[in-house]
């Protein structure tokens, strides 16, 4: 199971970082993304980390402003969100998969764990 929280209200240009812990699972061969959903749109992937490498992988929407992160000893993903502008406002939702790929996909059907989501608004 999957549980996102730290979402909230921010001024334009403002920072938030929202959390993502795992439970129930081997968290340390998780491979790992972030996506939102605008209300009347389509779900967007944000970003994801593999378990093998740790390296993140970005949408261009959000790369130079957004970092993926995890720490293991946590079971957490954390993504970070600076220069926040109000086209970032969605509900945020973690995904996971446990498979050897550690593929970071951007298509949501790849990933079978999904938390709940967590509100980002930006205001301008």
């Amino acid at each position: 199971q999957l549980q996102a929280s730290g979402g909230g209200l921010v001024q334009s240009g403002g920072s938030l970082r929202v959390s993502c812990v795992a439970s129930g699972r081997t968290f340390i061969t998780l491979t790992m993304a972030w996506f939102r959903q605008a209300p009347g749109k389509e779900r967007e992937f944000v970003g994801g980390i593999g378990w093998a490498n740790g390296t993140p992988y970005y949408a261009d929407s959000v790369k130079g402003r957004f970092t993926i992160s995890r720490d293991n000893a946590k079971k957490t993903m954390y993504l970070q969100m600076n220069n926040l502008k109000p086209e970032d406002t969605a509900v945020y939702y973690c995904a996971a998969y446990n498979r050897l790929d550690s593929i970071v996909y951007s298509r949501p059907d790849k990933y079978d764990s999904w938390g709940q989501g967590t509100q980002v608004t930006v205001s301008s």
